[in-house]
């Protein structure tokens, strides 16, 4: 993939992450090769790719368009994502320096004061950060990346939890669970508080009525 490619890659799947794309949205080559100056070339490339991670469909005759995700795939997501998420837990407890620990308890400080001060995005923020961070620090590259590909497909639906009442206190706890068994280097309670988290995601997802 050339740079211009990349560069028109990374851009679009920030935005279908930040709901700048929305669902069943057509994308239309034209538009986007306007949109970020580049070649069309450029642009059908990095729409092959947004394919190929889940993103994007794209329909015989009809182009392509952001694809809509529904509740019961998010939830199999999210178990997906259970069992991933602990190990990448259990991984980052194993390696895990004092001073990239003073990193996590530092992000959880910043969440606690997010939801103090009902900053529901700047919470959210922090939450895509810290999972982010955990998949760096346990050094698994592979699950890194399944874990960001899953994470894109179902932010909408992340994005809507976080908006429920009472959510970002629930998520806040199992959060700072996760981080203080990290941090205490106890890769078992690290994966328990991250399969936890995600277990409460699922039975969020579950009550969720779409």
């Amino acid at each position: 993939m050339s740079s211009d490619s990349g560069a028109v890659l990374d851009a679009m799947r920030d935005g279908i992450m930040r709901g700048e794309f929305v669902p069943d949205q057509r994308l239309v080559e034209t538009d986007l090769s306007e949109r970020f100056s580049a070649s069309r070339s450029s642009v059908r490339s990095a729409l092959q790719q947004l394919a190929n991670e889940g993103l994007v469909e794209r329909i015989q005759n009809r182009g392509a368009r952001v694809r809509a995700v529904s509740l019961a795939e998010a939830i199999e997501i999210s178990e997906v994502r259970m069992v991933v998420e602990g190990l990448c837990a259990a991984k980052a407890a194993e390696r895990v320096t004092p001073a990239e620990a003073d990193e996590l308890r530092e992000v959880g400080a910043r969440m606690s004061a997010a939801v103090a001060s009902g900053d529901v995005l700047g919470y959210s923020d922090l939450n895509r950060s810290l999972h982010r961070r955990i998949r760096e620090l346990s050094g698994q590259a592979t699950a890194g990346g399944v874990l960001e590909r899953l994470r894109a497909q179902i932010v909408r639906h992340q994005f809507r939890l976080a908006m429920q009442p009472g959510r970002p206190a629930v998520s806040l706890n199992e959060h700072l669970a996760i981080i203080h068994a990290i941090c205490s280097g106890d890769p078992e309670t690290a994966e328990q508080a991250a399969r936890g988290h995600l277990r409460s995601v699922i039975e969020a997802l579950r009550a969720y009525k779409d």
